[in-house]
């Protein structure tokens, strides 16, 4: 049975196409990976299917009765909710049932013995609705998924404005499993989750009875849990049956057979141009030489799609700094109140260091702290002698007004235009992207524009804050080699393991240290 259709979607922002004619069909129980590179539309399709965004052509159609929950990250969590309030709140209606019963049990004593009857009939289709829904179970079934996503340490009466971003990312996913949606839309998803609760919510999806669509460029996550892959490329969607893995086989295949026959088809192009070009004059030829110039003009000529600009990315090295880049001393971190026991960190020039845990504990504040940018609550931190540090925050800062050529320019007045383009095509952008506004870029694009600011100032020390989130597989690839050939000092939160373990880090388990752990 299909849930989804859509046909005939095309869609662009400005005179940039994002798609063009597609079509996209789900059916019931399918699991889907929708892959494809930073900025090629999976979350403005998205956005579409959701009714958030109207396309400029084409038809959304839903099955019957369907209900989508969508993993929002924008979606508003209000001072006085509590993690608890926020997760029940996936019962609403639920909730707004046993509200309706207990209002006509309350009020039975004052009706006529025919309308209490029909009250109590109704209440009672509402009393075995509730117990085909498990409405009496919610508190076991909150407390299991708060379990499961780290969330129950904190406490379920905890206000969700005091929450980190993980935290709240796990929390509005925690609400989304709990409604069971006959289908899931989540887009990256596992870019805020630490190993345990990836490995928890791999086990959730595989067990999941319903359809889901997955937006990922975690290639394990997607090779456990999906049997279905869309591939986006060059405006159009294609459907592949099968792992990531599988499909990176039946892609790269048919790649190859495109270009053989592209090839092929270029030979027998000139030779044809050539014997019209040789024949036509002649009047003993002229009707062969119009023969063949007939085929040509019939000819289906085959197109290769343009090859997508990879990154390369290169951090410039500075001087070396002093030998102990980071030796901390009695130190304690935090905002209002301390977020850690004492750390103790000790990392030398060419260290790379891994600082791993789960979300929210206090790896982005520790950081922070080693830059200086947030006072430690006791203590010592910050950097040795002769450090030139190059810092990649999670999020871009501002409110993505600048285009992007105007964010490396203001950082950098000296370049000439030519420069700021060469540097940002060197990691990836187009120039449509180029010349676009931060805030339309997709996620991994924004990240691109970051790694590009990085990569223009000398450092001897490079404090990376999860900079595989969003990245597509070329650009992880890519940035992996940048910090390998790397001279100076690393010190990375990552929370993928098929991204760092091949990187030579040491790895520094924060767990230890913190208090929120």
């Amino acid at each position: 049975m299909s849930i989804l259709n859509v046909t005939n979607l095309s869609h662009g922002f400005g005179d940039r196409a994002i798609f063009e004619d597609v079509s996209f069909r789900l059916l019931a129980g399918e699991h889907i990976g929708l892959v494809g590179a930073n900025g090629e539309g999976k979350s403005t399709f998205f956005n579409i299917i959701t009714g958030s965004l109207m396309p400029d052509e084409g038809k959304v159609e839903w099955a019957k009765n369907v209900k989508a929950g969508y993993l929002d990250q924008h979606a508003v969590l209000k001072p006085g909710m509590t993690i608890r309030s926020v997760l029940e709140d996936a019962f609403s209606e639920l909730y707004e049932l046993e509200e309706k019963m207990n209002r006509l049990y309350e009020t039975m004593g004052d009706m006529e013995e025919d309308a209490m009857n029909q009250a109590m009939e109704e209440a009672g289709m509402l009393s075995e609705l509730l117990n085909q829904h498990d409405f009496y179970n919610i508190s076991p079934k909150v407390e299991e998924v708060a379990h499961a996503l780290g969330l129950y340490e904190l406490g379920l009466d905890k206000d969700v404005t005091e929450l980190s971003g993980g935290y709240r990312t796990k929390l509005l996913l925690g609400k989304l499993l709990l409604s069971k949606p006959e289908i899931l839309l989540l887009d990256e998803p596992t870019n805020y989750l630490d190993t345990e609760h990836i490995e928890w919510l791999k086990r959730y999806l595989n067990e999941y009875e319903n359809a889901f669509i997955l937006i990922s460029h975690d290639v394990p996550f997607l090779n456990s849990v999906v049997n279905i892959i869309y591939n986006m490329e060059n405006k159009k969607l294609e459907r592949y049956v099968g792992d990531y893995d599988h499909f990176v086989e039946v892609h790269e295949m048919q790649k190859a057979q495109t270009l053989a026959a592209y090839n092929k088809q270029q030979q027998e192009i000139k030779e044809l141009k050539d014997f019209v070009a040789r024949n036509k004059a002649r009047v003993a030829t002229r009707n062969m030489a119009m023969s063949r110039q007939k085929k040509l003009d019939k000819m289906d000529v085959i197109e290769l799609a343009a090859e997508k600009p990879k990154p390369e990315f290169k951090f410039k090295d500075d001087r070396a700094s002093s030998r102990v880049v980071v030796d901390t001393e009695d130190l304690v971190i935090g905002y209002d109140k301390p977020l850690s026991k004492t750390i103790k960190l000790h990392i030398e020039y060419g260290d790379k260091v891994l600082i791993r845990g789960a979300n929210g504990i206090g790896k982005t504040t520790l950081l922070k702290s080693i830059l200086g940018i947030i006072p430690s609550i006791s203590g010592k931190a910050g950097l040795g002698d002769y450090t030139s540090p190059g810092y990649f925050e999670q999020e871009l800062s501002g409110d993505g007004e600048n285009t992007c050529i105007d964010e490396i320019w203001n950082e950098f007045p000296s370049y000439t235009q030519y420069e700021v383009r060469s540097a940002l095509a060197k990691c990836g952008l187009t120039t449509k992207h180029i010349e676009s506004k931060i805030k339309v870029l997709s996620g991994g694009e924004q990240a691109k524009v970051r790694l590009c600011k990085l990569m223009q100032k000398p450092s001897n020390v490079l404090i990376l804050d999860e900079p595989t989130n969003h990245l597509d597989v070329d650009a992880k690839a890519s940035l992996k080699e940048a910090i390998k050939a790397y001279k100076g000092t690393v010190i990375m939160v990552c929370h993928e393991p098929e991204f760092y373990e091949d990187l030579g880090v040491r790895v520094v388990d924060f767990s230890e240290f913190s208090l929120l752990a």
